[in-house]
């Protein structure tokens, strides 16, 4: 029994000892490894820097790269060359003495190649700068699109006294005019309108509807998006009716035209009826060639989501504001409503005289004043699918501003920028 017993203490001795020292070489190495992860940042991959962010707009996907003092540019392009892929390019190459470095279109990918090597001092959004004019003359309708704010109370609808700030938006845009035509020949339009299709025979606006959407889409004094180009396609009789037809024959013209320029298009139509899959499907068909198509939500105080073709997945839908930042009481309302804008008594262009003006109201009025944001956006933002532009416009929109809104409906209203 003592044996056993003194057995055992040595035993207990000996693994104690081995015990201890595993623990010493464990510590040893768990300091080791500890101190490692510590170092490795300082000599191991290095630190990628951050993209400078700009405020306010930017050209998409376009970045300036600035160089280290001292660092061989010629090398680093060299180097950058085997970085880059489709979509991915040398836009400005600086000389030295101005800004060490270059300017180009570059992917998510080149751009985080870029922001690890170690010669690259900074990367930088590329803003967009211009010349900023403010009109001093504009309808209200212009004023309350450009800011978030309502207007003071007791603001006139029939006074052109509002600010709007503007640098001549809309250059290169091509906006359709669906409706009852232009009258190209107004003052306002500057040369821009002209007559592209006619459904219903005729090449003249013989009811004023038409030139007035135009003059807000992009009139000189009441527009929008005043550089846009305004063309005509007439599907409306100069009683201010037309057939699903001739609308279907219209957005045909439209969709093969858009085609053939490569030119970014809008399409604004400020009709509408009951409900109509064939109508439907030809908005749809617009939307899914890559135009973006404004429709009006109609004017019978209803659910938007019973007409045509306010009801169809492809248009960008619109309802009406007044003044007062109220749903105007005639505007069809909804779930299919994606804005609302100013349709209250609007002034624009008219027919008559090359000086014509008339103040009307309507989902036709606000559904222009949206699809001149578009060809706005459209000029300054460069060509982008529908369904991204529908979600620039939502993004921009003044959120809770409205009033007397049923259930059901958004409570968004158009701001441009």
């Amino acid at each position: 029994m003592s044996w056993k017993t003194t057995r055992s203490l040595s035993q207990l001795r000996s693994y104690s000892s081995k015990k201890k020292h595993q623990d010493t070489k464990m510590l040893s190495f768990r300091t080791f490894a500890t101190l490692a992860l510590l170092i490795a940042p300082v000599f191991g991959v290095p630190t990628k820097i951050q993209v400078q962010k700009v405020n306010g707009d930017k050209l998409e996907d376009s970045y300036i790269v600035k160089l280290k003092d001292g660092v061989n540019k010629k090398l680093t392009l060299a180097w950058l060359k085997s970085h880059l892929d489709a979509g991915s390019s040398i836009t400005y190459d600086y000389e030295s003495n101005v800004l060490n470095g270059f300017a180009g279109k570059f992917s998510a990918a080149t751009i985080d190649a870029l922001a690890s090597n170690k010669d690259v001092e900074y990367i930088s959004e590329d803003a967009i700068f211009s010349i900023q004019a403010t009109q001093t003359n504009a309808p209200w309708g212009l004023q309350r699109i450009d800011q978030d704010g309502r207007l003071p109370s007791g603001s006139s609808a029939a006074a052109l006294t509002y600010l709007y700030d503007h640098n001549n938006e809309g250059a290169g845009v091509d906006v359709y005019v669906l409706d009852t035509g232009i009258y190209t020949g107004h003052s306002q339009f500057e040369g821009r309108a002209r007559w592209g299709y006619s459904a219903v025979g005729g090449t003249s606006d013989g009811h004023g509807h038409g030139t007035h959407c135009a003059g807000t889409i992009g009139s000189a004094q009441y527009g929008v998006a005043k550089k846009a180009n305004l063309i005509a396609v007439k599907v409306l009789s100069d009683s201010g009716s037309g057939s699903t037809s001739g609308i279907v024959a219209g957005i045909n013209w439209v969709i093969n035209q858009y085609r053939a320029s490569g030119r970014p298009s809008v399409i604004s139509m400020s009709l509408g009826g009951g409900a109509d899959t064939t109508l439907d499907n030809a908005v749809n068909s617009a939307n899914s060639n890559g135009i973006f198509v404004a429709v009006a939500a109609g004017n019978s105080n209803v659910d938007a989501g019973s007409t045509s073709p306010a009801r169809a997945s492809g248009a960008f839908t619109v309802g009406a504001s007044t003044i007062a930042d109220a749903r105007a009481s005639f505007s069809n309302y909804g779930s299919v409503v994606d804005i609302f804008a100013p349709g209250q008594d609007v002034i624009s262009t008219w027919i008559g005289s090359t000086t014509a003006t008339n103040r009307i109201s309507g989902t036709s009025m606000a559904t222009p004043h949206v699809a001149g944001a578009a060809a706005y956006l459209l000029s300054v933002y460069g060509a982008q699918t529908p369904s991204a532009l529908a979600s620039r416009i939502k993004s921009l929109g003044v959120s809770g501003a409205l009033t007397g809104l049923p259930s059901g409906t958004v409570n968004l209203l158009l701001n441009k920028d």
